[in-house]
């Protein structure tokens, strides 16, 4: 419905938008120092005014939106919408992504980084970091997804192979940037499916990944900063960098773990470690280990690497008390969070089998939701 304000030279238009859009939206016209209202009506105008098929938007769980319009225009885009034969919802969504997608924060915001990080093998870290980088790019967010780990399970998983030896590749870009004549971006590939929009990218794992540390060891720089270095170029591509890291506490790890710290003028919950862990007693221990390094490294070169929170991973309440204990416990420790607990079910084996992003394979399936929610708390921060 549409109400004329004082004036009539603006109409309320009150619709629902996705929780992540709305945040968004909040946050890139605060940093482009626009008024949401002014956003949406420009967003409404390019939408109106495309004539590209756009990409449909999970609308699922959207909460009420109220904002203010040029005097006629909301009448205009409804019988747009009408004319499209899609929702008022959908069309408002799809304008706003498309406002996001065309007014890119300025050069000097920071991309987030998101680091998907234990040193625990097996807690889940490929699906939760794949997950998080699908959810991302379905609520309208540009994603690179980083494969860090050298088993190179994520580019398996996502149909990709790992970028032979010899080859550039994130490597030689961290260790020989002299000797590198491709751009990184170049080295990356898209990840199909309608519900990305073309914003997800992959950064496919290098089959001598195993050789980092040792060359680390060896490199002529500052080691720490080496990730960091490399993936420079790249930053203004994306509005999120998600990286799978390796089961270590390695040197690799050193870099990985110093790219998320909290850079100057950052502000905070925007990159950091998200850590999956399972409801069983080693991952406490592994956590502990993890812990242990971050602190060494935060001491070393008096940086702020925050904890944005956990994962409880493949829970599966039937396997009695341990289970439902430790993750009593998880909870229990209040900082970090437990940002989401996703449960142990057949659908993310099977896209893992028929090589699909889990949100295009099975889009309404618990653990898919669960990493959507995972997608809005870290949005929120």
């Amino acid at each position: 419905m549409a109400s004329p304000i004082t004036g009539g030279e603006r109409e309320k238009l009150v619709s629902k938008l996705p929780a992540s859009l709305r945040q968004a939206l909040k946050i890139r016209a605060a940093q482009l120092q626009t008024d949401v209202q002014d956003a949406v009506a420009a967003g409404i105008e390019a939408w109106r005014a495309g004539t590209d098929s756009l990409d449909v938007i999970d609308t699922a769980g959207a909460e009420s939106f109220g904002t203010y319009l040029p005097e006629g225009l909301y009448d205009e885009f409804k019988q747009d919408c009408q004319a499209r034969g899609v929702s008022y919802i959908q069309g408002l969504a799809q304008a706003v992504a498309l406002w996001l997608h065309q007014n890119p924060a300025d050069g000097e915001q920071t991309v987030r980084r998101l680091i998907v990080c234990n040193q625990k093998g097996g807690v889940g870290k490929t699906a939760v970091s794949a997950g998080l980088a699908q959810a991302l790019a379905e609520a309208g967010d540009r994603v690179l997804l980083i494969d860090y780990d050298p088993q190179g399970h994520l580019s398996h998983q996502l149909g990709l192979k790992a970028i032979p030896a010899g080859e550039e590749s994130l490597i030689t870009h961290m260790l020989h940037r002299e000797q590198v004549k491709e751009s990184l971006l170049s080295l990356t590939v898209g990840i199909e499916g309608e519900r990305f929009g073309g914003r997800l990218r992959i950064l496919p794992a290098a089959f001598d990944a195993f050789l980092l540390d040792s060359g680390l060891t060896v490199f002529r720089g500052p080691r720490h900063a080496a990730l960091e270095r490399a993936l420079a170029s790249v930053e203004s591509d994306f509005d999120v960098i998600v990286i799978d890291s390796p089961p270590s506490l390695g040197l690799a790890m050193d870099a990985g773990l110093h790219y998320a710290r909290r850079r100057d003028g950052e502000r905070p919950g925007a990159s950091g470690l998200v850590i999956p862990v399972e409801a069983e007693d080693t991952s406490a221990q592994a956590y502990g280990m993890l812990i242990q390094q971050i602190d060494s490294l935060s001491g070393d070169f008096d940086i702020e690497i925050e904890q944005l929170g956990l994962v409880i991973n493949k829970f599966d309440s039937r396997r009695g008390y341990i289970a439902t204990s430790s993750r009593d416990k998880w909870i229990a420790l209040g900082k970090p969070p437990v940002l989401t607990v996703v449960p142990d079910l057949k659908e993310q084996r099977e896209a893992v089998r028929v090589q699909r992003p889990l949100l295009d394979y099975a889009p309404d399936c618990e653990q898919s939701l669960r990493l959507r929610e995972l997608a809005r708390e870290l949005k929120k921060s």
